[in-house]
């Protein structure tokens, strides 16, 4: 059913809408390359909200709630954790996207399957599976979350996977931040990544950069005057103070976190805009050919933003309770990954005859990779203590 019939808002509709509404350059859904197994798309979903709904669903989603962002899950009940994480990005992923006319419906797919691919205890946990896997084929967690899409999740009789539009896959793996370096594969490094693409890697920036600060703080790892050295920081903080003077302690954290995430997004949106005028994009090819690194912070907000996370890094990621807490982490899964490998046994029998077909080590990666925290350490506990949880001591 059409549009100018006036009582379902059908698929054709929602494509109607996005011709008429979307910048020239954004992805229609209309224009999808289309998914690896051909099925009938739904009468009343857009493709990609039907991806969507997909990532929602999945197995992979819901252990998001038990994977470290940067503390690990026990540690308190109000950190930070992969999923809650991943929630904000998609709050300031479509923020930016309606602004930009952006497809608000795959920016929004991106941003909640964009650490599917994450192992537990954060990037010490990649960092280690990074290590063990060298000799067997690497790991990298978008590469990681392109398989968990396409591979791992098995919620359909007949075909694996989830079976995700192109523009959606192709966007997973060339997903960017400082942690990731993917091999994109089969998808052409040298076309930019999509408009949406751009948007969520960015809102992936804004986020974690705000909410590690407020972690950081609430751990006890950095005090809020320490920030003040940190001209952005401390930018924020008076123009708080200019509209609520007198407040202090963590509602004036509060205030200036909330601060400096309207200052990068409208920075974002102003700059990102001004780019694209100025290179003439017009066309969806324009982006595609032209379009590496054009959503952007301006030159002066990127340098400033470079200087908090610089602060970030030696005062919060290299803390010694951090570091003590990764050096753990490691360990466990080192120790994990080498007895699975030693003997396969052992191994749940979904992964032993997943062994068979993908190779042992890339099987126990796997594994691991698909882990919570509070799983990893109970199999830890199981295999070599009485008791799980030595992480927690």
């Amino acid at each position: 059913m059409s549009v100018s019939s006036g009582t379902i808002f059908d698929r054709e509709a929602l494509e109607e809408r996005e011709r008429r509404d979307l910048a020239a350059y954004a992805t229609a859904s209309a224009d999808s390359r289309g998914r690896v197994y051909p099925e009938q798309e739904h009468p009343y979903r857009s493709v990609f909200q039907r991806d969507r709904d997909r990532i929602i669903h999945s197995t992979a989603f819901r252990r998001l709630e038990y994977k470290t962002q940067v503390f690990v899950n026990h540690e308190g009940d109000h950190y930070r954790t992969r999923l809650t994480h991943t929630i904000e990005v998609t709050q300031i992923t479509r923020s930016i996207s309606r602004a930009l006319r952006a497809n608000e419906d795959l920016a929004e797919v991106l941003a909640l399957a964009h650490d599917l691919g994450h192992t537990p205890f954060g990037h010490s946990g990649e960092e280690a599976l990074t290590d063990l896997m060298s000799d067997h084929g690497g790991f990298e967690h978008n590469e990681q979350a392109l398989r968990v899409v396409d591979l791992l999740e098995c919620p359909h009789p007949e075909r694996p996977g989830l079976n995700l539009t192109h523009e959606v896959r192709e966007s997973l793996v060339k997903h960017t931040s400082p942690h990731d370096h993917p091999d994109c594969g089969d998808f052409d490094p040298d076309v930019a990544p999509l408009f949406e693409a751009q948007i969520c890697s960015i809102a992936d920036s804004i986020a974690y950069d705000n909410h590690d600060i407020d972690d950081g703080i609430d751990a006890g790892l950095i005090q809020e005057i320490d920030l003040r050295e940190i001209p952005i920081w401390n930018d924020a903080v008076q123009s708080v103070h200019q509209r609520r003077p007198g407040i202090s302690g963590r509602m004036l954290v509060k205030c200036a976190v909330r601060h400096l995430i309207n200052l990068q997004v409208t920075d974002l949106i102003q700059n990102t805009l001004g780019k694209l005028e100025e290179l003439g994009i017009q066309t969806f090819e324009d982006f595609r050919s032209k379009g590496h690194d054009l959503v952007d912070f301006s030159p002066e907000l990127k340098s400033r933003k470079t200087e908090l996370e610089g602060f970030l890094m030696e005062r919060v990621y290299k803390h010694y309770r951090v570091v003590r807490m990764e050096r753990r982490a490691k360990r466990f899964l080192r120790q994990l990954f080498e007895e699975f490998v030693r003997d396969p046994r052992i191994l749940p029998p979904k992964f032993q005859q997943w062994a068979q077909e993908q190779g042992l080590e890339r099987a126990v990666c796997d594994y691991l990779a698909g882990m919570t925290d509070r799983f990893a350490q109970e199999e830890h506990g199981r295999l070599f203590h009485a008791f799980g949880r030595e992480l927690s001591r």
